[in-house]
């Protein structure tokens, strides 16, 4: 369920009875990209890996989906022999007598207990969150905006990982909403001051590349999207699933830590052999 939306797959690890199991299921959930975070990877690896070749981008997409399934299985595994150790639960399925569906009762429970609540808690942090974005984009010290500012703070970091300053920016900004990061940077990167739509891939790219973007920084891109801190909506609902600020906090830290090694790796041995 994670494929389609992080919250709504932590909301469904309900069905585990083990709690430890539970628990496992609810941290690890955010290592297969929701559909926010697709945007994004398509884009990237459309732009930099089609090598004029229609079906090469569905096929890394699908390698890079089948590596955040194989990363969950790990981090699952790692978890479960130290922080989370404990003896591994039988699942038994017990079906139900069939009844025959209620179509109003099934739209009503739909829409109260699941689209309307998770829409309710994005809107409570994307509203404010947006309000940041335009000041953080328009205010400006000495011509430079706040948001530049706060992208040359993070360039030194940001390089390690073989990204820049501006992208980083726009992951911590894309925190209600994966979907807003790539907005972000074109934003920043042609300092609009608003987030706007490049209707071309073709555009977004010549700005990417006049902007020192190159195929390492395109794989570091799409390696972080996969693993990052997941969207403010995932993680308010993490709280209320657990009612613990820890596991929260673990949640967020889990997938991050990975993005960071792997892009740190990936970089350096790109640099050790000047690829």
């Amino acid at each position: 369920m994670g494929f389609g939306c992080n919250a709504v797959g932590v909301t469904g690890c309900r069905i585990i009875d083990s709690p430890r199991e539970r628990l496992l299921a609810i941290l690890t959930n955010a290592f297969v990209p929701c559909n926010g975070r697709f945007p994004a990877m398509i884009a990237v690896i459309t732009m930099f890996f089609a090598f004029g070749m229609a079906g090469v981008p569905a096929l890394i997409l699908t390698l890079v989906l089948i590596f955040g399934v194989v990363m969950t299985f790990a981090v699952t595994r790692l978890l479960s022999k130290t922080l989370l150790r404990g003896k591994a639960s039988s699942f038994i399925l017990e079906l139900p007598p069939y009844r025959t569906p209620q179509v109003g009762q099934v739209i009503v429970r739909s829409l109260l207990d699941r689209t309307l609540f998770v829409l309710g808690r994005a809107v409570s942090v994307a509203a404010p969150a947006g309000l940041v974005i335009w000041i953080m984009a328009n205010v400006t010290i000495g011509n430079v905006s706040l948001l530049n500012i706060c992208a040359d703070f993070l360039n030194p970091f940001a390089n390690l990982l073989g990204l820049d300053g501006i992208i980083l920016m726009a992951f911590i900004l894309g925190f209600p909403a994966n979907e807003i990061v790539i907005p972000i940077i074109i934003m920043a990167y042609t300092a609009s001051g608003t987030v706007t739509d490049v209707v071309s891939l073709g555009e977004i790219k010549e700005i990417l590349v006049q902007n020192g973007w190159t195929w390492i920084t395109a794989v570091n891109m799409v390696i972080f999207t996969l693993f990052h801190w997941p969207c403010s909506t995932t993680l308010i609902t993490v709280k209320k699933e657990t009612g613990s600020l820890k596991w929260t906090a673990l949640a967020a830290a889990l997938p991050t830590a990975a993005g960071v090694i792997l892009c740190f790796l990936f970089t350096s041995v790109c640099r050790i052999f000047e690829v």
